[in-house]
């Protein structure tokens, strides 16, 4: 098994520059992920893994066994501590990195159920907030998570750390908000946009049938050509001084609202 010691290591500073630069991780079409977890995630969801690194002062052989027959082409290299405090964006982790194969994210390639739910974001830009939406996301089993005009590359190391995952867990896509919108009308999805103009409270319409949820950012909102497009305006009220939420908030109040009331339909139905 080879070993790698040396941050002078020429693969070792392409994985530097892999982490630290969108314009790396386009130019290879490779991302790092960090964390059992994480990594197990990515597989589980077909994304390939062409090397994992891992560091044997941390490095549990028997929880990553498993990843190791998982994929017996996978490339394995050992690396020092000093390498992997490194590469490392945790301070607390199992010692192990891996360099995969990033997906397409092409609004055609994604697989909807029959009667979908799917949130739109429009031009988010923290990975704290990104992360958060993938993990509501996730945790409400949504068909999809589509980001309208993305301002942050969604293979970010910041993103891939706040999302626990689960930016591996749900069908991503991206496109333009024009994009978006002629594809959601193709596919005869309706679409609820989260704004303050020509709203009606967000628990008065009927989510069951095919929906997209779709949210802005917290300072300037959705664009005028989501809000003059949409099936419905829909608003959270709130009644203290401020107008807006964190934008992740928002999007889960909306999904689980969403979810609620499929719920109580299939319930009902029984």
């Amino acid at each position: 098994m080879k070993q790698i010691t040396s941050l002078q290591n020429p693969f070792i500073k392409s994985l530097v520059l892999l982490q630290e630069k969108a314009k790396t991780r386009k130019q290879t079409g490779t991302f790092l992920i960090e964390g059992q977890r994480e990594i197990e995630l990515a597989i589980k969801s077909g994304y390939e893994i062409d090397t994992i690194l891992f560091c044997i002062d941390f490095y549990d052989e028997a929880k990553n066994r498993k990843i190791e027959k998982s994929n017996p082409d996978i490339n394995f290299i050992e690396i020092s501590k000093e390498v992997y405090q490194k590469l490392a964006y945790r301070d607390t982790t199992e010692g192990i990195l891996a360099v995969a194969k990033i997906k397409s994210l092409l609004l055609s390639d994604l697989k909807l159920s029959e009667n979908p739910l799917i949130l739109v974001a429009e031009s988010p830009e923290k990975p704290g907030n990104i992360g958060a939406i993938f993990r509501t996301a996730d945790a409400a089993n949504l068909d999809a998570v589509i980001i309208a005009n993305p301002k942050t590359d969604l293979y970010n190391p910041n993103i891939v750390r706040s999302s626990v995952g689960c930016l591996f867990t749900r069908q991503i896509a991206t496109g333009t908000t024009s994009e978006i919108i002629a594809f959601l009308k193709e596919k005869n999805i309706d679409f609820y946009c989260a704004t303050l103009q020509n709203s009606t409270p967000y628990h008065t319409q009927d989510f069951t049938k095919p929906s997209a949820l779709v949210v802005g950012t917290e300072d300037a909102g959705l664009t005028e050509e989501w809000r003059n497009a949409a099936t419905q305006n829909i608003i959270i009220p709130m009644e203290g001084e401020i107008d807006s939420m964190n934008v992740s908030v928002a999007a889960a109040i909306l999904i689980f609202e969403a979810k609620r009331q499929r719920n109580f339909l299939s319930t009902s139905l029984l």
